[in-house]
């Protein structure tokens, strides 16, 4: 193939018009402890903060890559394109350290994958020459530094690692397909042949242990989980429960298998660093145990609130019981102290017990300990956090549960007509049931859990390009895969904002053209380079070789353009782009067929594989549904009255020109194309919108290179207002509506000179503007964090009380009153909506539409149906399918639901997932639903703020030994010693005779004279706590994920690598050695990647620079009288542990320092609540649910995962 240059010259190369500088990476946490830092790396000078902290913290490889390299010499490859490795010469002139280390430059990165890329397609002749293949190489490191597009996740991870560095590891169990012969073989090295693929799909056959069978599934689920990969698996050959065994017997069922699956899926952290895996599991609709399945989660969801309300009552009860056989409240019963009828207060007891369910076993229980002398039960009380005890009691928790329908279950649907389950082994049905009650346990399903999804059978067939080798059952997790069993895709998208010309409104055709030629001959070489999870995978991409080219923020191109999401306009311009992309990758395809020959399996397909492709031009040219070959309902073709006619021209051009080759030549690639997620690759291109979604909100938070966060508008807000007509003047006044001015001056009530009168100097009016620009409403810049203390109580006059109060708000406290503050507010920090904005026509509203609420005050949201009108739009031009979840208010009802699901299959979509706002036991309601609903009905009234209400929920009261409890004098125990933040922290432990941990010793390295000595006072008391019988577990869970400077990367401790400050580490630390709490702890950072998939064998390990001193030692009293510790959990820790004295009652007050402040350091403690993130986030337009890598409250919903704005997590496999 030949390839010509549009976006490099031959002088320039590949840094046409890209500059690289320097820059620092710093992941932050909210409470400003650093969790990831790298100083001076190199990256392209437009890319904004988020782009940077994403390449330098998850795409970098953090080991094993050498500071000298040689090339390797290879006959027939160009001495540009040949490989690399260490040059073991010159790495021996270097310092040991200095040897090997972690990338630092993009144009690395960029070079390593584009340099795969060339050097796999030249060895395989993709190429007409050289100068193709050179321009090929350019042309795309240009696309990426330019975020033009990028490859999914897989790709950064793993491509080109042995290629430019020389990377070898140890096979992993991995296979691929030998180009030539299409032999299967075994891998040879983790490293020579990456794994690019994000999406798999797998079968699973009704056997227990042999291959293919269910287990054999769940060992191959654990290969691609581990590295960051998803699958989905339909298990409707497996029998129902109750039908006949060959051995005699009688099947347990589906759904015990499924539970199986689930914990070990729940076990495996996706690619080493979130707990739920990227997982999908579907049930055809005839399936015997399809209404158990489709309740599974309902029901699981139901038994967390069970377990949540049942432990409160227990612990309720049980301890009430005991209470009332206290001898000292009831000395004249004498010997009827436990007998219900003589104690009146028992009586009452027992009977509520009883009332609320307490079973009378464990009534019965506490009256025997009271007999025994306890005065308390220690009975733990569950909650609906997704991370608890709860949720991990119950099954069903780690995947996305989908149910097949076919059109003929539809159309008894829609008739009103029966429908029957039937068995697997030999096709009796076992049950005749209405069709709608089937569909009444979907709708109630999803509007109680989010879930089951569903995927439409027959339209997904009805586009089958290679029908005669099988039927596609499956998808992968986020639905955007569909095809054949024991198959894989790798996933690219394009930024389409890179090719709109933002100032004519002109979208770029010949770039767009050129970007998806060039990434249809990546992917398609990333399949030729790959190795697989198994043998059968391998095989069939090799026979297939479908790829999944999609494109990334079109919600924003919309919005620059004028357009609303929910029109006509929308839908034209969605279905026009969509149908270039897929057309003009299937032409690819067909050019690279005549070079290297189709995919395997064409002839045996061509004709339907050709009738799809007629199909699919037929809809670019809106042909009426009598026109359409073999296929159940005609789609939604581009609308020729709302599209520009050159963009209508350029999709009907790229079908026919499709259609064409085709014919000519056949196809390289069985699937072309999908609508994936775009999760973390869309946070690398610095979008605004992933896949095919609309914006979630107008304001966000960008962040600083510094750290911390800014608020702005979206970058698509001030262009379209310029685009629509609105003066420069109109336009800032707009934007200040929603964004806010950032400043006090000339505010209404709340401004310099009103602050001035009431006490504030110069100094606090500074640091207060300094902390508006990232201040999410006016009073968080007013707090005692940010002014001190001292300064609230001096000049403002609060009181010891009041600065203790979780719920203080400064503003109110001096004397503004709510209606002063809302204003100031609205003029400080915005509406962070556009409704009701000056100068802002009504008719322009619909274009600032989002997916969510605006702001507190937003009313606006784009309709539901809407998101399935664009999706119906796109998915005649799609190869595979689209993954979306359609947000819904926690108002919608139940048909509701149901109408989105229906009007989704009459528009020929392929499949639809929703979430209903609060469907979730684990996620809260919205800040206005949440506020009061029940407040009216509490015996206390409305007088308690949210923070003690939340308060009162997670606080367990111990009615504590009256007796302490001494420690021996002399006493086992131990010392650790670790680096937390570049702090240097010892801590040590002092336990009783029964190896129970009594009192700890805190002591930081050369720290400030304040805070030391804070640290001495925390651990005296917690010491006391431990003694006076406060259990470990519940110090644990008060403290650990608590948040403030010094914290961040952990050295020194093999256990534990990242911890959110010094406090978190010492409890992680403690629950480790003292409770056995593995789930506290982490291994290596590059452990946890999901490109680890082996340890070069010259990987030079790290070291501590005071462990590399020899120090002579002479050890004397190590008699075995000596205590030792049985919590040692180090493996080269010296010495008998601690032998320091018992704590003692008191101790002197840490002396304070006036200069010091230690703002971040205390903003850990109680300012904010989990509700008062959860109630902000979701005002912002976030989920409301906390990320599990960064613990940001910024989860937004991305195709059918989640996606965190801040560190580009995604509980999804792209």
């Amino acid at each position: 193939m030949k390839f010509d240059r549009l976006f490099t010259s031959a002088e320039a190369g590949a840094s046409e018009g890209v500059s690289y500088v320097p820059r620092t990476s710093r992941i932050i946490n909210p409470d400003g402890t650093i969790v990831f830092e790298a100083k001076d790396i190199m990256v392209p000078e437009n890319w904004t903060q988020v782009a940077v902290d994403i390449i330098a913290q998850k795409y970098f490889r953090k080991a094993g890559v050498p500071a000298k390299l040689k090339k390797v010499p290879e006959d027939g490859v160009p001495v540009w394109l040949q490989r690399s490795e260490a040059d073991t010469e010159a790495l021996a002139s270097l310092a040991e350290e200095d040897r090997y280390g972690m990338e630092c430059n993009a144009q690395d990165v960029f070079h390593r994958m584009a340099g795969c890329w060339a050097y796999w397609g030249w060895k395989h002749n993709y190429f007409s020459d050289e100068q193709s293949a050179k321009v090929f190489y350019e042309e795309l490191i240009h696309m990426l530094a330019s975020q033009m597009a990028a490859p999914n996740s897989p790709q950064w991870f793993n491509t080109g690692l042995n290629w430019a560095y020389g990377i070898e590891g140890p096979a992993q169990g991995h296979h691929y397909c030998d180009p030539a012969t299409g032999e299967v073989l075994r891998s040879q090295n983790a490293y020579e042949r990456p794994q690019p693929h994000a999406c798999f799909i797998q079968s699973v056959s009704d056997d227990l242990v042999n291959e293919g069978g269910i287990m054999d599934l769940w060992i191959n689920e654990a290969r691609i989980f581990k590295f960051g990969s998803g699958t989905g698996s339909n298990f409707s050959n497996l029998r129902g429960a109750n039908e006949p065994l060959s051995g005699g017997g009688k099947s347990s069922g589906l759904m015990s298998f499924l539970k199986i699956g689930d914990r070990a899926a729940g076990a495996i952290k996706s690619g080493g660093t979130t707990r739920r895996a990227a997982k999908m599991v579907i049930l055809d609709a005839d399936h015997p145990d399809i209404e158990e399945f489709i309740n599974w989660k309902v029901r699981e969801e139901q038994k967390v609130a069970a377990l949540v309300a049942g432990s409160r009552m227990c612990n309720r009860h049980m301890n009430a019981v005991i209470s009332a056989c206290n001898p000292e409240n009831h000395a004249e019963l004498n010997g009827g102290l436990y007998q219900p009828k003589n104690n009146a207060e028992l009586r009452s007891a027992v009977h509520m017990a009883r009332m609320s369910g307490v079973p009378d076993n464990y009534i019965h229980r506490a009256l025997q300990l009271a007999k025994q002398g306890y005065k308390e039960i220690i009975f733990e009380e569950l909650d609906t956090d997704w991370e608890g005890e709860g949720y991990a009691t119950v099954a069903g928790q780690n995947s996305n549960n989908t149910v097949r329908l076919n059109d003929k279950y539809m159309r008894a649907l829609e008739e009103n007509g029966t429908w029957n389950l039937t068995r697997r082994t030999d096709g009796v049905s076992v049950k005749e049931m209405a069709a709608k009650d089937l569909w009444d346990q979907i709708g109630h399903a999803a509007w109680c859990s989010a879930d089951p999804g569903l995927q439409f059978d027959t339209t997904i067939n009805d586009w089958h390009t290679c029908p005669t080798d099988g039927r596609i059952n499956a998808s992968n997790p986020c639905s955007e895969y569909m095809f054949l069993d024991n198959t894989a895709c790798n996933l690219a998208s394009m930024n389409l904002m890179r090719f709109l010309d933002t100032e004519t409104g002109a979208f770029q055709v010949d770039e767009y053209r050129h970007a998806i030629r060039l990434w249809t001959v990546v992917l398609e070489i990333s399949v030729l380079m790959a190795q697989f999870p198994s043998k059968d995978i391998a095989k069939r991409s090799y026979l297939y070789r479908t790829l999944g080219l999609g494109y990334a923020n079109l919600g924003t191109l919309l919005m620059v353009l004028g357009i609303p999401y929910d029109s006509p306009q929308a839908e034209a311009w969605c279905g026009s782009l969509t149908s270039i992309m897929t057309g003009c990758s299937y032409t690819t395809s067909a050019e690279i067929a005549s070079e290297v020959g189709p995919f395997p399996r064409y002839e045996a397909n061509s004709e339907d594989m050709l009738r799809v492709v007629r199909n699919h031009r037929r809809a670019s040219y809106a042909a009426p549904p009598a026109e359409y070959e073999n296929i159940s309902k005609a789609p939604a073709g581009i609308d020729p009255s709302h599209c520009p006619p050159y963009l209508l021209s350029a999709a009907r051009q790229a079908w026919d020109n499709a259609l064409e080759m085709g014919k000519l030549h056949g196809f390289r690639n069985a699937q072309a194309t999908v609508i994936a997620p775009t999760g973390t690759i869309g946070l690398v291109m610095d979008c605004d919108t992933t896949g095919i979604e609309p914006d979630f909100a107008l304001v966000k938070f960008k962040k600083l290179a510094g750290g911390g966060f800014f608020k702005i508008i979206n970058q698509s807000v001030p262009v379209a207002l310029r685009r629509l007509g609105y003066d420069e003047e109109e336009v800032k006044e707009i934007i200040a509506y929603c964004r806010g001015r950032g400043s006090l001056t000339n505010a209404p009530h709340i401004n310099p000179e009103s602050l001035a009168e009431k006490g504030f100097t110069e100094k606090a009016l500074e640091t207060v503007e300094a902390a508006i620009e990232s201040a999410f409403e006016l009073q968080f810049a007013f707090s005692k964090y940010t002014l001190g203390e001292d300064f609230c109580r001096e000049k403002l006059g609060l009181s010891d009380e009041q600065l203790s109060d979780w719920s203080l708000n400064i503003l109110e406290a001096i004397g503004f009153t709510h209606e002063e503050i809302r204003e100031a507010n609205d003029y400080v920090c915005g509406l962070m909506m556009l409704e009701g904005a000056p100068h802002l026509k009504e008719e322009h509203f619909d274009i600032f539409d989002c997916a969510n609420k605006c702001g507190r005050e937003g009313k606006r949201y784009i309709s539901p149906m809407a998101h399935v009108r664009m999706m119906a739009s796109a998915q005649p031009f799609i190869s595979g399918s689209i993954s979306k979840t359609i947000n819904l208010p926690n108002e919608a009802t139940i048909e509701d639901i149901q109408e989105l699901y229906l009007e989704s299959w009459r528009r020929m979509t392929k499949a639809i997932a929703l979430y209903r706002d609060g469907s979730k036991l684990s996620q809260p309601l919205s800040s206005q639903i949440e506020g009061g609903l029940f407040d009216d009905l509490d015996d206390k009234g409305t007088t308690e703020s949210a923070p003690v209400r939340v308060a009162q929920q997670i606080v367990r009261r111990y009615m504590y030994q009256t007796k302490r409890r001494k420690l021996p004098t002399r006493r086992a125990g131990y010392t650790q010693k670790a680096v937390v933040g570049g702090h240097k922290v010892y801590l040590r432990t002092g336990e009783y005779e029964d190896g129970n941990i009594g009192e700890i010793f805190i002591d930081m390295h050369k720290e400030g004279a304040a805070f030391r000595s804070l640290m001495n006072c925390f651990a005296i008391s917690i010491s006391l706590g431990l003694q006076h019988g406060v259990p470990l577990d519940e110090f644990v869970d008060a403290f650990v994920f608590t948040r403030f400077e010094p914290g961040g990367i952990v050295e020194g401790n093999q256990h534990i690598k990242m911890s959110t400050s010094i406090i978190d580490y010492i409890f992680r630390e403690l629950a480790l050695s003292y409770l056995g709490r593995d789930d506290l702890v982490q291994v290596k950072p590059e452990d946890l990647r999901g490109d680890t998939i082996g340890r070069p064998s010259d990987e030079i390990p790290e070291f501590d620079a005071e462990s590399e001193e020899v120090i002579d030692t002479i050890s004397e009293g190590t008699g075995a009288d000596v205590p030792r510790s049985e919590h040692l959990h180090l493996g080269n820790l010296g010495g008998n542990g601690s032998t320091s004295a018992e704590v003692e009652e008191t101790a002197a007050p840490a002396v304070a320092d006036d200069n010091i402040r230690t703002d971040t350091s205390v903003r850990a403690g109680t300012m904010n609540t989990a509700a008062q993130a959860q109630d902000e986030a979701k005002a912002k337009g976030y989920e409301g649910e906390a990320c599990t890598d960064c613990g940001h409250f910024t989860l937004v919903r991305n195709g059918t995962c989640l996606k965190c704005m801040t560190c580009g997590s995604t509980s999804g496999c792209s």
